[in-house]
């Protein structure tokens, strides 16, 4: 139970200095072993100590995704990214906040955005593209139903992002993140 022993020491972290930033961390390590309402009540706790702590936001918007709260969600990313446009967790989160509410062409500017500052790979960029211009025709409305195909890529891109934040992670928090 390697999660529960760092959530156990990030919480007697906090516990003896309430004012510590050790917060983002603990409401992180809730957010990734699915206790949502935790990670929620300490990222609210600490950001009203902390309140330009980016990452606790981050995960503050991305808990609140998991459970729903898609407005407060928007919210709490789209703050990150007006103070660091180019925080990749913020835009992904924003990303998978326009695809919740199925508005696929937003979503899809959202991840074209990440993978435009994550890596200059071209072939990526090129599927962006594709994806844009052949899945997301202009006259096509926000509520038409995604095609098989534009799902499976839309998956593939989410899940490419992902190994590149969490290979980003491992770098700069070592192999606890």
């Amino acid at each position: 139970m390697p999660d529960d022993s760092r959530i156990e020491a990030l919480r007697k972290r906090l516990q003896k200095d309430p004012g510590s930033i050790a917060f983002a961390q603990l409401a992180e390590e809730y957010r990734r072993v699915g206790r949502f309402d935790e990670a929620i009540e300490v990222c609210r706790a600490g950001l009203a100590r902390h309140p330009g702590y980016l990452s606790a936001r981050v995960t503050l918007g991305r808990a609140l995704l998991e459970v729903g709260d898609v407005e407060s969600a928007q919210r709490e990313l789209a703050e990150v990214i007006r103070v660091a446009p180019e925080n990749l967790s913020a835009i992904r989160g924003l990303a998978d906040v326009h695809r919740k509410r199925g508005e696929l062409p937003e979503a899809l500017a959202q991840f074209k955005s990440a993978f435009e500052m994550a890596s200059p790979d071209p072939t990526i960029e090129q599927i962006v593209r594709d994806l844009r211009r052949d899945a997301v025709a202009p006259s096509a409305s926000a509520a038409a139903p995604q095609s098989a195909a534009t799902q499976r890529t839309v998956a593939y891109l989410e899940r490419w992002l992902e190994a590149i934040m969490a290979d980003r992670r491992s770098r700069l928090y070592g192999a606890h993140a």
